[in-house]
């Protein structure tokens, strides 16, 4: 079977349907802290965290990213952002 003949055997995935990889695509997302715009790339599995942590302390993303920013020190803030939900979710875990 030729490499055309097997992709026209394959149905097309629905533009709506999920992928199961869809948690790890980057995401780029724009956010302004400390009074200046910012884009930062992160998972989307790393956004929904960062959404229900920001739900459950009632407070924006926007304001839960400018908290982590001023706590980063030297790392960047993707980083600091992913390490930050990790510690709170182990957290909760833990409990």
């Amino acid at each position: 079977m030729t490499a055309s003949e097997r992709s026209s055997t394959l149905a097309p995935t629905p533009p709506d349907a999920a992928h199961p990889d869809d948690s790890r695509r980057m995401r780029k997302h724009s956010l302004s802290i400390a009074g200046h715009r910012t884009s930062i790339s992160l998972e989307a599995a790393f956004w929904d965290g960062l959404r229900e942590l920001a739900r459950e302390q009632g407070v924006s993303v926007a304001a839960l990213a400018a908290d982590i920013d001023r706590r980063r020190g030297a790392a960047n803030l993707s980083s600091a952002l992913r390490v930050h939900l990790l510690e709170s979710f182990r957290e909760k875990a833990g409990r």
